[in-house]
């Protein structure tokens, strides 16, 4: 399996090309580089709204690129979502509430950059204050991330390439709420960097008859109220006994985990979106609360096995009967 942080050797060095009269000269190698965020959703939220102030790249010896919202031509436009305690709009910031990001819904924070190649030993993003968390109740807590950065692996990009890459926060395993401290925290732990051109989507359903069996809510009048759990665990036939919650330790950790919700109608949906393209066990489970900081009892119900090629047409996996 390819990773999502991409780590090599360094980039071949650059081209030398024979003038006229046998003089050479070097000619610059750039590289074409692209990058949005994208979601899994969390419970008990109505928005989760990071302030995004700056995507950096810092070289090992061809030296940092950086883009400040608002201020490159080809990093995101700043907005007015982010503001500090006296209401003040804070400049270059876009704020982004991450769960209107589910699946394979994704939002650019950097487009079509074009710039040196080389091997980059870290991506970094600076968060601005102003991020916050909107409770089902409607109130609103502040969301911190320490040191105001969230630093990522390297990345390798090669000369003439075109790079497209999806920062997934999976806020089940990235969002908690510390005891004693004000807020909540967002840590790099449940982030995952991948290459667009390396990953896949699952989407699916849920038959509501194995929700009833199981006495887990079923129809709930509020459409975004959580009524199970889908989680993937990399390989196949990964036994249930075996499967461990997002703070656990059993043999299996989740890769990736989302919520299953009601359509109003008559569906029970759910979607996972930028994983990378392998084999998969998927697990069905009625608890919808996961503490990623503690091993909770998940009762897991069903699995079934999905393979995930790189593709933009997602993989469909349902429950069934």
């Amino acid at each position: 399996m390819k990773k999502a942080f991409v780590a090599g050797a360094v980039v071949a060095a650059i081209s030398t090309l024979t003038a006229c009269g046998g003089g050479a000269e070097d000619q610059p190698q750039v590289v074409q580089f692209s990058l949005g965020v994208s979601d899994a959703p969390v419970n008990g939220a109505r928005a989760v709204m990071v302030c995004f102030n700056e995507v950096e790249l810092t070289g090992n010896g061809v030296g940092n690129q950086s883009f400040i919202i608002g201020n490159d031509s080809v990093a995101a436009e700043a907005n007015d979502k982010c503001r500090d305690s006296q209401g003040t709009i804070i400049p270059n910031t876009r704020g982004i509430d991450l769960l209107l990001l589910d699946g394979a819904k994704s939002e650019a924070l950097v487009s079509g950059a074009e710039f040196t190649a080389g091997n980059y030993g870290q991506l970094r993003l600076e968060i601005a204050e102003g991020s916050y968390v909107e409770l089902e109740d409607g109130s609103r807590l502040p969301l911190r991330v320490p040191s105001n950065e969230l630093k990522l692996g390297g990345l390798t990009l090669s000369a003439g390439g075109t790079f497209s890459y999806t920062l997934e926060f999976d806020l089940r395993k990235a969002m908690v709420n510390p005891v004693g401290q004000a807020g909540y925290l967002l840590k790099p732990t449940g982030l995952r960097l991948v290459d667009n051109s390396e990953i896949g989507h699952v989407i699916g359903q849920v038959a509501e008859g194995i929700l009833i069996n199981n006495n887990c809510t079923v129809a709930p009048v509020d459409e975004k109220m959580a009524v199970a759990t889908v989680y993937l665990y990399q390989g196949a036939d990964r036994p249930l006994d075996e499967l461990s919650d997002n703070g656990g330790d059993k043999t299996y950790t989740p890769y990736a985990s989302t919520n299953v919700y009601f359509d109003g109608v008559s569906e029970y949906n759910y979607s996972i979106g930028y994983i990378d393209a392998d084999t998969y066990t998927a697990a069905l489970s009625c608890d919808v609360t996961d503490d990623p900081e503690a091993a909770d009892e998940i009762v897991f119900l069903q699995a079934e096995n999905a393979i995930v090629p790189a593709s933009a047409t997602p993989v469909e996996l349902n429950f069934v009967d």
